[in-house]
């Protein structure tokens, strides 16, 4: 064997361990074709790794089976258990190397085997005892690879179960969870929560980023409904210029983020952040935080409204509280989202966000197939996060809502909204009104108005930038308009709960919503 021959092989076999090379299968096929032998390699299961099996199933008549023809059935079992490093044996024109391969430590082994027509020499037992020590060097990365991401997945999924838990108002254990493996993290009462997203194929690498950003600070969970956002909620007041400093050199990615949110409220920060989301697309910097604007709750009398939302929401206080938490925590999202969608973020089936749904539908007595109906309980359910557990602090008063739709704050509000659709020269309020009547279907809004259903489509679209509002998907925006529909009475007030109690009224049989 010359200097230049021993040269050559180290150089190809070195090459096998270049990390974009890392192929154990490679390195096999490369070792059989160097020394002109079959070569196979098992782990400590007995599972092949690579190389044919050395134990076919039709043997040549007359010949017996690699391994089989040891002297020793035990021989292969001591070389794994690492009585022996390796063993040779030769009978019958063929010559084997049985090499252990260590895959971990002290601990489990594997099998190399290496089968020849002629006798090992001096090169090809060299090549042989270099290739073992190659392989264990790539097995055994490949182990601390595959645990590494075992972990990773483990640590993913276990966020995505606390962001769960925080999305169903259960601070108690999201705290429990997380204290386990970041301590701190959600000792706090409020949060901000933002949603970053990039192209859906770097998603991975985005949601490392993101940890790296954060300093492990912040919860930083995979959306489990939109392939290519990544939700990040934090404690931490600067975590939203360590996000804005991370996408400012990433092409094609932005951020949106809610304002400071009781925890309990994560669910309404979330769509906050992905309202601004839809903002951030359409500036310069590609981030965006959701605008305190002028909210039409906030313009209605506030001890009014905690009344008639404790009373439209009174069925659900008659279920056990956890029963009722899930209930109002699953149709608040249901009422944000579609049901796939909600499904994802809590966990659960589509079936089951509807089967919630349609039961708080039975309790409250209306049906959600109308965006008023929706945009009244929205904003109920709004309204309910901030009343009291035990309903202590809210004023017995007439529960009404035309009373709440009636001031006249509100209605400068719903007139001035919808008054910036009447400098286009399209109808698009008259659309846009349709639209809602219809339930958001744009076939049965076009026969109403007579006109092409896509016609309706465009100018409902051609709203969205005039109002700022995202109409076309469900969510908090959608819901305001309707709102101010009802307002200026361009849409019927939506039937809503049984009657409240006398006691509260002051007169029997007064509804709720009238």
């Amino acid at each position: 064997m010359t200097e230049g021959d021993t040269s050559r092989w180290a150089r190809e076999l070195l090459e096998l361990l270049r990390p974009a090379a890392h192929d154990v299968r490679k390195v096999v096929d490369w070792l059989a074709a160097t020394v002109d032998a079959t070569v196979s390699l098992r782990d400590d299961t007995g599972a092949q790794l690579a190389g044919p099996d050395p134990r076919p199933e039709e043997p040549r008549p007359g010949a017996s089976r690699p391994g089989e023809s040891l002297p020793d059935a035990s021989l292969a079992a001591d070389v794994v258990a690492g009585r022996i490093a390796s063993a040779a044996w030769q009978g019958r024109g063929r010559h084997l190397r049985l090499v252990r391969i260590e895959l971990q430590r002290g601990a489990s082994a594997g099998l190399l085997t290496v089968e020849r027509a002629t006798p090992f020499d001096r090169r090809a037992s060299e090549i042989v005892t270099h290739t073992a020590a190659v392989l264990e060097v790539l097995l055994r990365a490949r182990r601390t690879t595959t645990t590494g991401r075992r972990l990773q997945r483990a640590a993913a999924d276990l966020r995505l179960a606390i962001l769960q838990l925080l999305m169903v108002e259960d601070t108690v254990s999201a705290r429990r969870v997380a204290a386990g493996l970041w301590p701190g993290l959600l000792d706090t009462d409020t949060a901000d929560v933002y949603v970053v997203e990039g192209r859906t194929e770097e998603r991975d690498e985005l949601a490392e980023r993101c940890v790296e950003a954060t300093g492990e600070q912040a919860l930083v969970v995979r959306c489990p409904a939109m392939d290519a956002h990544v939700i990040v909620v934090t404690p931490r007041e600067a975590t939203g210029e360590d996000l804005r400093a991370l996408i400012a050199d990433r092409a094609d990615t932005y951020l949106g983020g809610s304002t400071r949110q009781n925890l309990a409220c994560t669910a309404t920060a979330y769509g906050q952040a992905v309202s601004a989301l839809a903002v951030a697309r359409f500036r310069p910097d590609r981030t965006a935080v959701y605008a305190e604007r002028t909210h039409p709750g906030r313009l209605m009398d506030p001890a009014a409204l905690r009344a008639w939302t404790s009373a439209l929401l009174r069925p659900l206080d008659t279920l056990a509280h956890h029963t009722s938490a899930e209930l109002l925590a699953t149709t608040r999202l249901g009422l944000e989202f579609t049901a796939v969608n909600a499904a994802k973020i809590l966990g659960v089936s589509r079936n089951t966000v509807r089967a919630r749904m349609e039961r708080v539908e039975s309790l409250l007595g209306t049906d959600f197939s109308a965006l008023t109906v929706r945009a009244a309980v929205h904003l109920a359910l709004n309204t309910q996060v901030g009343l009291p557990a035990d309903g202590t602090a809210v004023r017995p008063a007439p529960a009404r809502l035309d009373d709440l739709l009636g001031g006249p704050a509100l209605r400068t509000w719903a007139q001035d909204l919808l008054g910036r659709l009447d400098t286009d020269a399209r109808d698009l309020r008259g659309s846009l009104r349709a639209w809602l009547a219809a339930g958001g279907n744009a076939e049965r809004a076009a026969q109403q108005i007579g006109v092409h259903a896509q016609t309706v489509r465009e100018h409902v679209r051609s709203a969205e930038p005039v109002l700022e509002r995202r109409l076309l998907t469900a969510g908090s925006d959608l819901y305001e308009v309707v709102l101010a529909h009802l307002v200026t009475a361009d849409l019927d007030r939506p039937a809503l709960g049984p009657p409240p109690r006398p006691e509260e009224t002051g007169h029997p049989g007064a509804l709720v919503h009238r």
